[in-house]
């Protein structure tokens, strides 16, 4: 989750780091190399379970529904581990909060782990503290996912604060942006994005949200701007051809378009619900976002649009019915496909046209997802919280051929590179692929 939780007249290119930055072996950020949940030239095994097809199982401290990032041969994850140290001044329970906030300090931390063998290569506490809010039962501490440039690993524990390692678990640097008051204090998720030397967080809260873009070298303020917008958990998707780049956040108020160069506002849509949390994925030239919170809506915007979108009439399609909750939508080959709110109902989308491919459709070996499917060689797979994965074929009619259950509960996100999958699951990573 990321609850767990980025020109005119251009066809912009694929999303997030810049492209001469992506191999085909890397996950560098949430959702993937192009932050749409696909892994491009990957042909992954399509059966295992919590003994077949694992090549390794490593244990991972403490709680976390952050998806882990690869790079090479490191694997980058991030977690949140409860000491039995007191806090000296421990947090008082807000009226606004269901949980309360705990008594004791927490080690947030950031791991990275050998991708062939699954040792851990270093362990890192970016900062020891008492968080100051609780959080939803089913949320975590660590819920926003790493993001890297291929030479420094930047993780976000949001309230707790933003930090920049190198590869060899070093701290280059960290930034607190202040406390989140999170609606009914359920946490915190947001997923830092980042293009070049610009490292983009949402700080959507109760409080005073805002925009900020951080220079990766040092961390300070390249340049913030104020939002009107209460919490999201919706990670920024940042997209662009050479200059004309923009980042994009969906929120409750509005849709948002972000000048990256300056903060500029370039266009605005409104039309998604409350809690926003699903990130928008984006395909010749149009970005598409979700929400699904008491109201379900999918809006197709282009990126070359200026203004209010839905007063200029710019809008390219919008879809009622279905849409994801907690998960985000997956894009792959022409077709968007996502669940009804946390429910394992799939629905197709031809992305053109915003139609339905086929009938909405029940997964009914699984219940519920927080984790977003992912897609690789011409196949689907979708992780639900009981740790079972469904694979299914791609599309405009899926096809479901089977089911691999590793037995442990999973909030995150699958990862794919090569013929190998990684999924965390509560307390453990796995590296699945052929024995």
């Amino acid at each position: 989750m990321q609850i767990q939780i980025g020109l005119i007249f251009l066809v912009l290119a694929g999303p997030a780091i810049a492209q001469d930055q992506i191999a085909a072996d890397n996950w560098p950020q949430w959702r993937g190399p192009n932050a749409d949940g696909v892994a491009h030239d990957a042909t992954p095994v399509l059966e295992w379970s919590a003994t077949k097809n694992v090549k390794w199982k490593t244990p991972i401290p403490g709680t976390g529904s952050a998806t882990p990032i690869i790079w090479g041969d490191r694997i980058f994850v991030a977690t949140a581990e409860p000491t039995s140290e007191a806090a000296p001044n421990p947090a008082a329970k807000q009226e606004y909060q269901i949980p309360p906030p705990p008594k004791n300090l927490h080690r947030f931390a950031l791991l990275c782990i050998d991708r062939k063998t699954g040792k851990v290569v270093w362990d890192k506490t970016a900062i020891k503290a008492a968080p100051h809010e609780g959080h939803h039962k089913t949320h975590t501490f660590a819920a926003a996912s790493p993001v890297t440039n291929g030479t420094h690993v930047f993780v976000s524990f949001g309230s707790r604060g933003i930090f920049a390692f190198d590869f060899e678990g070093n701290k280059v640097w960290e930034r607190d942006l202040g406390d989140m008051q999170t609606r009914r204090g359920w946490g915190e998720g947001a997923s830092p994005a980042l293009h070049n030397d610009t490292l983009v967080v949402n700080w959507d809260h109760e409080g005073s949200s805002f925009i900020v873009a951080l220079d990766t070298k040092t961390g300070d303020e390249k340049w913030k701007v104020e939002r009107n917008e209460p919490t999201s958990w919706a990670t920024p998707l940042i997209v662009g051809d050479g200059k004309n780049v923009q980042v994009v956040i969906s929120a409750t108020n509005q849709i948002t378009s972000y000048d990256i160069a300056n903060g500029d506002v370039l266009w605005t849509c409104d039309g998604l619900s409350i809690n926003c949390v699903p990130s928008p994925v984006t395909q010749d030239g149009v970005v598409f976002c979700m929400s699904n919170y008491r109201q379900s809506a999918a809006i197709a915007i282009p990126l070359k649009s200026r203004g209010d979108v839905r007063a200029n009439k710019q809008i390219v399609w919008q879809h009622e019915g279905g849409t994801p909750y907690c998960p985000s939508p997956l894009l792959y080959e022409g077709r968007l496909y996502f669940t009804a709110s946390n429910r394992a109902i799939m629905t197709v989308l031809d992305a053109k046209t915003g139609q339905r491919t086929c009938d909405p459709f029940r997964m009914t070996s699984i219940r519920s997802l927080y984790g977003s499917p992912v897609a690789a060689g011409g196949h689907i797979f979708l992780t639900g919280r009981e740790g079972k994965t469904v694979v299914m074929t791609a599309g405009s009619k899926p096809e479901i051929i089977g089911t691999n259950d590793l037995g442990e509960p999973v909030d995150a996100s699958p990862v794919i590179i090569g013929s190998e999958l990684f999924i965390r699951g509560r307390s453990h990573l796995y590296a699945i692929g052929k024995n």
